[in-house]
């Protein structure tokens, strides 16, 4: 069988169309979870699932295990339904013995079963014979995580899907503040959207109340008073973190600033200096665009480049590998000092 992706899959199965066997494999936990979780609920009905649903962990089971299970006929139902959790955990699943079982029942599977693998963090190694046969017999899917440009449009989709506007700001908001951890990310915007109706927009205001980042003293907030090169105002957001440092760990809120910078680095070599050009090319939405030409206005390319070994250095320091005893707001508060501080160049010696 063809491999197929997610929204594919998860069409055939609403439509009731389900497969004998199953293989979900990949770095990213989302979608396999998405489909194993939809199977398990909607593949038998609730009478059904006590005789012909089983549910098992990769951990505590083998390969003959699972195939003798598959390998029974339902009990007064439709079909039944075997389903492997962790299943990148089963002691001799790429083993000679297990490979070769599992590759005989993949090659002829019991019509009335649906056996699902949820092979989590990883793939089949695809030079193996197990890995070409699953290729060919399974309904395969094969996931990877997004990149971080990826993430707004994930967003974007995912809230589409459900009928709800979202505006620049709070697709930004939560990608950057979330990242690209698509469980996390469905949880939180499942939550904030749980109260909402068709229609409504979901804006920078809904997104503070529900996934906790303070109005006016998050990373976003700093990243302004920095370009705008407002000391007072990014040292009230240091100090504030400092007062609030669960809600604002320094190591991600390093992350962002780097991930910002990077970016700000990345406009110099572009093009197309307009706000279309440098949104194309860093790959955000156009709304942001004079956000990162006001950086490199502010900063320039040596200063930029400085600024990002700061950070590096920074984050050294957060990890105890240098700084020695600094906390995490003396490292943001020397970190912002020497951003809004240039050092100033050296003169040659004549």
């Amino acid at each position: 069988m063809a491999a197929l992706t997610a929204d594919e899959i998860l069409q055939k199965l609403k439509q009731n169309q389900y497969a004998p066997v199953y293989f979900l494999q990949g770095e990213e936990p989302y979608y396999i979870d998405l489909i194993s979780d939809y199977i398990e609920k909607h593949a038998l009905s609730e009478a059904d699932k006590g005789f012909n649903q089983v549910v098992m962990y990769g951990k505590d089971t083998d390969v003959l295990t699972i195939l003798s299970q598959a390998k029974r006929y339902p009990m007064m139902a439709e079909r039944s339904v075997v389903i492997v959790k962790e299943a990148q955990s089963i002691p001799d699943i790429e083993k000679d013995n297990g490979m070769k079982a599992l590759e005989a029942y993949l090659q002829n599977p019991l019509p009335s079963t649906v056996l699902v693998f949820a092979f989590k963090h990883k793939t089949l190694d695809g030079r193996k014979a197990l890995a070409k046969t699953v290729n060919k017999h399974a309904v395969l899917l094969t996931t990877k995580k997004l990149y971080d440009n990826q993430v707004p449009a994930w967003i974007n989709n995912y809230l589409k899907d459900r009928k709800l506007q979202v505006s620049p700001k709070a697709v930004q908001m939560m990608a950057e503040y979330i990242g690209a951890d698509l469980s996390r990310l469905a949880n939180e915007i499942d939550k904030l959207t749980i109260n909402l109706k068709e229609g409504q927009t979901i804006d920078e205001k809904l997104v503070q109340e529900n996934i906790g980042i303070s109005k006016d003293f998050n990373i976003f907030e700093l990243q302004s008073a920095l370009i705008n090169g407002d000391a007072l105002k990014a040292n009230r957001i240091i100090n504030y973190f400092e007062a609030n440092p669960k809600a604002n760990p320094v190591i991600p809120n390093l992350s962002l600033l780097f991930g910002f910078f990077s970016k700000v680095l990345t406009g110099f070599f572009a093009e197309d200096k307009s706000d279309a050009g440098i949104a194309k090319a860093l790959g955000v939405n156009a709304f942001f665009a004079k956000d990162y030409l006001n950086a490199m206005r502010t900063f320039g390319y040596p200063r930029t480049k400085q600024i990002l070994h700061y950070i590096r250095v920074a984050d050294l320091q957060s990890k105890g590998i240098e700084g020695g005893n600094m906390t995490d707001a003396d490292i943001l508060k020397e970190l912002v000092f020497k951003i809004l501080h240039p050092v100033p160049q050296q003169l040659p010696v004549v």
